[in-house]
């Protein structure tokens, strides 16, 4: 039972698991059993005319996205390495990308094989075009893998104004922003290509997978030849015709990494309650930053109106706070069990981490940056929690940050 304002308690000890998701649906568990039972769980074992469960899926996210192809494939950082590779990228390329990100997206364009140049974020956690337009002309790189960390959307219109000015290639990490939009235009949609994550703690849970999508038909038959299609590539949901592989199939290294029909069938019926879970979790959102919007010690990003946004978690800064102060505070919220991560710590920490701790990749500058990750805390939202929990964690917050800052 949850405590309203009159009669809080301050001892009041959160009861929920921040990385407890919600069960996999029944539609979704019967149709991986159907699945087990066939053993064809390869998504090229196939019984006559029949279309595997990934080949569905893809079909699917590709209409879901008004995209002309869909590659599933392990994983949200594979996705990623595949558009590089596909896009042609070659040794030691400059590759732009934001420096507040999580470590599979410089991971991924170090094994693409290129270098990555990083880029500050602003206090609203989105890349800084300013800084970007100066890192393109310093680097001269003609990619940039965007990075939509924890779901903070730039303004499009203006980040591909800029991109166009410098002949710039668009990827898009969108691991966050899953049936996301900005000025109603999907995110993933406004790259040349949009790379997806379906990891447990994404908007839909395979426990590890990705999906990629593209209207590059070129590219896009090289990506699905280095997916490990063997010659089987016809079998996609969304391949193109022969002619885009007639010769690529000669020149193209089969690199594995599709994804299984055992994880695309429990990834479809999830796939159809994206956009019901996006209210909610604009439902969860808006419940903890209401509460947290009282603390005067405390900022949280400020987000565009065009933005529309499916936040699987919070984000907030407290400028200026040391890390012993950082350290306590979390302590704190520990005793009444509330987690938070902290971006502000010198040794990574679970599953983040800063650039400095990247040592694959060339030492970089990011003052911005730095200042930002020493006061950015970090909440996870799943969806067991219900409205009320996330104003009472909003509450707890507060509490604890008022108490230390009297």
């Amino acid at each position: 039972t949850m405590t309203n304002d009159a009669s809080a308690n301050v001892t009041d000890v959160f009861q929920g698991v921040f990385t407890q998701q919600e069960p996999i649906p029944d539609a979704a568990i019967d149709r991986a059993v159907e699945v087990l039972k066939t053993g064809r769980l390869h998504r090229y074992n196939t019984v006559g005319d029949e279309a595997s469960e990934a080949t569905l899926l893809e079909e699917e996210f590709a209409a879901y996205m008004g995209s002309k192809h869909c590659l599933a494939v392990a994983s949200g950082g594979y996705a990623m390495q595949l558009s590089m590779r596909a896009l042609g990228i070659s040794k030691n390329q400059p590759v732009l990308t934001n420096a507040f990100t999580l470590s599979p997206v410089p991971g991924s364009i170090h094994a693409a094989g290129g270098s990555p140049v990083l880029v500050e974020s602003t206090e609203d956690l989105v890349i800084d075009l300013d800084h970007l337009e100066a890192r393109i002309k310093a680097s001269g790189s003609k990619v940039l893998m965007i990075s939509h960390m924890r779901g903070h959307i730039v303004d499009m219109d203006a980040l591909t104004t800029l991109l166009e000015r410098y002949d710039v290639t668009l990827l898009e990490d969108c691991a966050h922003t899953m049936g996301a939009a900005w000025a109603g235009r999907k995110s993933g949609s406004y790259g040349r290509v949009g790379c997806f994550s379906t990891q447990t703690y994404k908007h839909i849970n395979s426990g590890e997978g990705g999906l990629l999508v593209t209207d590059d038909s070129e590219l896009f038959a090289r990506a699905v030849l280095l997916s490990g299609s063997y010659m089987l590539y016809g079998r996609n949901g969304t391949a193109p015709d022969e002619s885009y592989f007639s010769e690529a199939k000669y020149q193209t290294p089969n690199c594995s990494g599709r994804m299984d029909n055992l994880r695309a069938a429990i990834l479809r019926p999830q796939l159809k309650q994206l956009d019901e879970n996006a209210r909610r979790w604009n439902d969860r959102y808006d419940a903890l930053a209401k509460r947290l919007a009282t603390c005067e010690h405390l900022r949280l990003p400020v987000r565009a109106p065009q933005e529309q946004h499916v936040p699987s978690s919070l984000q907030f800064v407290i400028a200026g706070i040391s890390r012993p102060d950082a350290e306590n505070f979390l302590a704190k919220l520990q005793q009444r069990n509330v987690e938070l991560k902290w971006f502000g710590r010198r040794e990574p920490h679970g599953f983040t981490s800063q650039h400095s701790s990247w040592e694959y990749v060339e030492k970089q500058s990011l003052p911005v940056t730095d200042a930002l990750l020493a006061g950015l805390f970090d909440i996870r939202l799943p969806l067991t929690f219900s409205v009320e929990d996330c104003d009472m964690i909003g509450r707890i917050i507060v509490e604890t940050l008022n108490e230390l800052q009297t």
